[in-house]
């Protein structure tokens, strides 16, 4: 779990889940592009690779090879366990 928070802690990070959440299965290419058009980012195709292998290790991405093309697709079920384990009751501020 503690890989999980680390992988959100980065605002670029949560950038790209956010990008993954909206539409799924991007490619590297596909998500560079969507960072720098949407949200200003200019940073190369090789920090954006070392994010997506952070997001990969806590669980929240997931990869799947076609020929020579790896898409990558969002996975909440590492959030759905934080949830699951400190539910926020009712008349608490999230």
């Amino acid at each position: 779990m503690v890989t999980v928070y680390r992988a959100l802690d980065d605002e670029t990070r949560r950038i790209i889940l956010d990008e993954l959440a909206a539409s799924d299965g991007k490619t590297l290419f596909e998500i560079c592009s969507r960072l720098t058009m949407q949200h200003g980012l200019g940073l190369t195709r090789q920090a954006i690779s070392q994010h997506l292998g952070v997001l990969e290790a806590a669980g929240l991405v997931v990869t799947e090879r076609r020929g020579r093309s790896k898409f990558h697709y969002f996975n909440s079920e590492p959030l759905t366990e934080i949830t699951r384990r400190w539910p926020i009751g009712e008349g608490r501020e999230p």
